[in-house]
């Protein structure tokens, strides 16, 4: 007698959500493991972690995995990870962005120390911007998308070789004592002028490029500017007595940290509505945040390293995956690429130079400032993505920027020390002691 089979079981239906976490969780753990030992690499050849960071981004990408090992790229960072990622770079670009704002200090100590700042902002952003844009006009045909115009492309391309790493140029100045020098404060000062200039002209070149019309990108523009309005008019004096509050008690409490966190998060969320990136909202929310230096140092010690270690290395891993290096390849293009190294690094570093020099630094100073100023990095690569997110240049286009970001800001550095060696540099900061303390008497 035949025994009817008894129905098996259905198999458990598969966590798509837990799938999906056990394929991010890997992705993770070797973002920031190469992130580590690439930006612990390039402190031991005195470079700023973040160069070797932006190394980490590229290596993980089409560049050396993807070439030498395609099924490890394909199986660390499969497509539906991929959204994930960015995500989560977008999050922190925004926060990292609003810290950046946060630490701005636009405050003038000495007589004419602001119009001298503005005159060599307007030089530093104004040479690499007429040079990159003429580069711009003449290789808009072999180099810009077919949906791009050559104005807009001209102006995306002058606006990204005009930037300044202005968080790279800070670190640098405190981590050698001269943020309060001469030549500190002027680069300090002309590097936010010049990046709040590069920005606004991004968030008018989204709204140009993805308004659809004249009507609507008048409108974007408009609502960017009542955003920026509103959060610096009346946000930011809402936000005071918080800062009093911390900057009385020295640390963030549980509440305030609401607060700070959902400010720039809202934001963000805002500008990307209106259809002007996330950065941006961060950006504008860091600069309503409250000016007391010590509300700003328990922001900053609070914030600044989960961000940049936790949630910057996604960002250049996810610029990695969209470089292929690869792509420059072929005479027209290195050729290229070479005219827009030589123009970024010329553009920002004579013409940072030669303006400080005629403002009556020596020419050790006037070289010194140069070489800090034309450091781009992490900032050049938040333009360069947003402008390739949004289809403003190609892919060749953007690993020529990445190559360009890499290398600028790796010359920084040892071009500064060239130019200003550390005995040089002491009897510098010293000097700028001695003068303020004659002025405090």
């Amino acid at each position: 007698m035949l025994v009817p089979a008894l129905p098996l079981a259905a198999a458990p239906a598969a966590d798509a959500n837990l799938e999906l976490t056990l394929k991010v969780m890997p992705a993770l753990a070797v973002i920031l493991l190469t992130a580590a030992v690439c930006g612990r690499l390039a402190n031991l050849v005195m470079q700023p972690r973040v160069v070797g960071e932006m190394i980490a981004g590229v290596l993980l990408g089409p560049t050396l995995l993807g070439a030498l090992f395609p099924g490890a790229e394909a199986a660390l960072f499969p497509t539906e990870v991929r959204p994930v990622l960015y995500v989560i770079s977008t999050l922190g670009l925004t926060l990292y962005m609003f810290l950046v704002g946060a630490g701005m200090d636009h405050d003038a100590r000495s007589p004419g120390e602001f119009r001298k700042a503005s005159v060599l902002a307007v030089s530093g952003i104004g040479t690499p911007m007429l040079l990159g844009g003429a580069v711009g006009l003449v290789l808009w045909d072999s180099l810009s998308r077919p949906d791009v115009g050559r104005w807009e492309f001209a102006l995306f391309l002058g606006g990204a070789l005009s930037l300044t790493a202005f968080p790279m140029l800070a670190r640098i100045l405190y981590e050698r004592r001269l943020q309060n020098t001469r030549v500190g404060r002027l680069t300090l000062l002309a590097a936010s002028i010049d990046d709040a200039v590069a920005w606004c002209l991004l968030a008018a070149l989204s709204a140009v490029h993805l308004g659809g019309g004249a009507g609507d990108t008048l409108r974007t523009i408009a609502l960017a500017a009542v955003f920026a309005a509103v959060m610096l008019g009346v946000v930011a004096p809402l936000l005071r007595p918080l800062g009093r509050r911390v900057a009385a008690t020295g640390q963030l409490g549980g509440g305030a940290v609401y607060v700070i966190i959902l400010v720039p998060l809202a934001a963000g969320w805002f500008t990307d509505l209106i259809g002007v990136y996330s950065v941006f909202g961060g950006f504008v929310a860091g600069l309503a945040m409250p000016r007391d230096p010590a509300f700003r140092a328990a922001l900053h010690s609070r914030m600044m390293d989960v961000v940049s270690t936790l949630l910057l290395p996604v960002f250049f891993a996810f610029s990695g995956l969209n470089t292929h290096l690869a792509g420059i390849a072929g005479g027209p293009a290195l050729l290229a690429f070479a005219v827009i190294l030589a123009v970024a690094f010329c553009g920002k570093y004579f013409g940072c130079a030669l303006p400080t020099r005629a403002l009556g630094f020596g020419w050790r100073e006037s070289w010194a400032v140069g070489a800090m100023m034309n450091a781009r990095g992490l900032m050049i690569l938040i333009f360069i993505n947003i402008g390739l997110a949004q289809g403003m240049i190609t892919q060749e286009v953007f690993a020529m920027l990445v190559l360009v970001a890499v290398l600028t800001t790796a010359g920084a550095l040892p071009l500064y020390k060239l130019a200003l060696p550390e005995r040089l540099e002491r009897a510098s900061a010293a000097e700028s002691t001695a003068g303020q303390a004659r002025v405090t008497v």
